[in-house]
């Protein structure tokens, strides 16, 4: 059974679980990849054989002002504002000739304000990035100038695995409420649930019900208040497992409120720049979780690749399942 928490001592655990599931210096000092170095070419023809139906899940949700954010730490939801319209070209406003017409349009958004990657630039433990780099000179007002996101573009590929915690957990309506952390023994019962092993190399996407909760109700406090998500206990089996990603369906992937006291989201701080994880937040499983529950098929071919923003330290992402 996963060990009990102190809730006095954060400090305490930020640091022994650091130490415990560091991948410092595991794929050398100019790693920029973290945990994506287990996703390698033999994981990826295993992600590919498992297309069999070849029906596609978009795993996104839709990126514009009616989104979740609500402007905490200046993260704002899309401004979507159209350059030239049907309007321009029936007015021949336009200029072109021999009767063509177009439309074009811009977006303004923060990079985590819908479904995306936290990239290894992301979170910081006491001053130091991924790999043991000092935080001040790995991103700067240029950018992140060592792991920026565009390094990890080619390779979120993969076997993908869903684990519906809130199915399997949380009973007939399949949410888990707020507060609810999911331990190691929730994540091994739903894997046993479903059938389905997940281990080194797997992009791995947990179901909370959480957005299901927010479509239904509004989004109230999606972002940044009380949610289910992980225990900061998982540490030690996000490291074991050797998996290369995960994502979950809630606005900060660790369980809110916090398990410490004072507290604020330390799971991030052990995953993002010890293990090097890849961590995905605000993702959409529901209609492929639905799927999967009814033909028994929890794993998946999954596509994610963020966009190659140089120097970002998060991407906006369309993950896209097939099956």
């Amino acid at each position: 059974m996963t060990a009990p928490l102190d809730p006095a001592d954060a400090e305490g655990a930020i640091t022994e679980a650091a130490k415990r599931c560091s991948n410092w210096g595991r794929w050398g000092e100019d790693d920029v990849l973290g945990t994506l170095n287990f996703l390698d070419e033999d994981k990826r023809r295993e992600g590919a054989a498992l297309v069999r139906r070849g029906v596609s899940f978009s795993l996104s949700q839709r990126f514009d002002m009616n989104g979740p954010q609500k402007g905490w730490r200046r993260r704002t939801n899309p401004v979507h504002t159209m350059l030239d319209t049907g309007t321009d070209a029936a007015l021949g406003n336009q200029g072109f000739p021999h009767g063509i017409g177009g439309a074009d349009d811009v977006i303004a958004m923060p990079l985590q304000c819908s479904t995306q990657w936290d990239g290894l630039g992301h979170i910081f433990d006491h001053g130091k990035a991924w790999n043991g780099r000092a935080a001040e000179k790995v991103v700067t007002s240029d950018g992140d100038l060592v792991t920026g996101i565009e390094h990890m573009a080619p390779y979120v590929a993969g076997r993908g695995v869903l684990l519906d915690v809130g199915r399997v957990i949380g009973g007939e309506r399949g949410e888990l409420p707020d507060g609810f952390a999911i331990t190691e023994e929730h994540l091994t019962a739903t894997a046993e649930a479903h059938g389905v092993a997940v281990g080194r190399g797997d992009i791995v996407v947990v179901r909370t019900g959480r957005l299901a909760r927010a479509r239904r109700e509004g989004w109230g406090d999606y972002a940044g208040g009380d949610s289910p998500g992980l225990s900061f206990t998982t540490a030690g089996w996000l490291h074991a497992s050797e998996i290369a990603a995960i994502a979950t369906d809630t606005w900060g992937f660790e369980v809110r409120p916090n398990e410490f006291h004072g507290a604020f989201q330390p799971l991030h701080q052990v995953a993002i720049p010890n293990m090097g994880l890849l961590i995905g937040e605000m993702w959409d499983p529901d209609a492929l979780a639905d799927d999967c529950a009814r033909d028994g098929v929890y794993e998946f071919w999954l596509t994610a690749a963020p966009l190659p923003i140089t120097g970002a330290v998060g991407s906006p992402v369309n993950p896209v399942a097939v099956k």
